[in-house]
């Protein structure tokens, strides 16, 4: 890539955080320019250092991975957070997706694929490693026949705003990727549930991931 990524790391174990380094400068082009222990340091350091992309743990003292998520999400809407867990859990992963994470790799995925997911989410996209992504819509019904006519029901831009809200995107960017006022980007979110009857973030993600909207590893 022409561009080295700059990633935070946050974790809090510092030989975890020693072997996540490694892995990564030893195989894509990505720079490490801080680490922190918890969320709270995540923030600051994030404030401080404007790194691309913040590879972080969900369980961590003083505040953790979620919670400083969610607030990265609105402080710092350019700075991209990917998590990286031991727990394969499907409750944290759709309580992620809704605070903005954009993307969700266990930690025993290869170096490669790990890297993989780090230029994936600095690009735009979203990624969750083959497990994750297994567990996170194992539970979801299959599609109704009533969905595919749904689809065809949907405008070009609502496709496109579906597309954005399932990559993680919130009300604001999707405004400013589109150039439309946040209230039509609401008023898009609303006809979206109305036509697909589906109401939740994760829902409407999973819809979109099935239609092709958005690839997973």
């Amino acid at each position: 890539m022409g561009q080295r990524i700059r990633v935070l790391l946050v974790d809090d174990h510092p030989l975890v955080i020693d072997g996540i380094q490694a892995r990564l400068e030893g195989e894509g082009d990505i720079e490490v320019v801080g680490r922190g222990g918890n969320g709270q340091e995540a923030i600051v350091l994030s404030r401080e250092l404007q790194p691309d992309v913040v590879l972080m743990d969900i369980s961590m003292p003083v505040m953790n991975g979620l919670e400083a998520t969610r607030i990265l999400s609105e402080q710092a809407p350019d700075t991209r957070v990917l998590i990286l867990s031991m727990h394969d859990n499907r409750e944290y992963m759709v309580q992620l997706i809704q605070s903005g994470a954009k993307g969700y790799i266990l930690k025993d995925v290869s170096a490669a694929e790990m890297v993989k997911a780090v230029e994936t989410v600095y690009q735009g996209g979203t990624y969750f490693s083959a497990s994750a992504s297994q567990t996170l819509f194992s539970n979801f019904e299959q599609p109704a026949a009533g969905e595919a006519r749904a689809a065809s029901a949907l405008t070009q831009r609502e496709q496109t705003v579906l597309k954005l809200l399932a990559e993680g995107h919130n009300n604001k960017e999707i405004a400013r990727v589109l150039g439309i006022s946040v209230r039509t980007v609401e008023t898009h979110r609303q006809n979206l549930k109305a036509k697909l009857d589906i109401h939740t973030a994760a829902g409407l993600t999973r819809y979109a991931i099935e239609h092709n909207l958005v690839q997973l590893s």
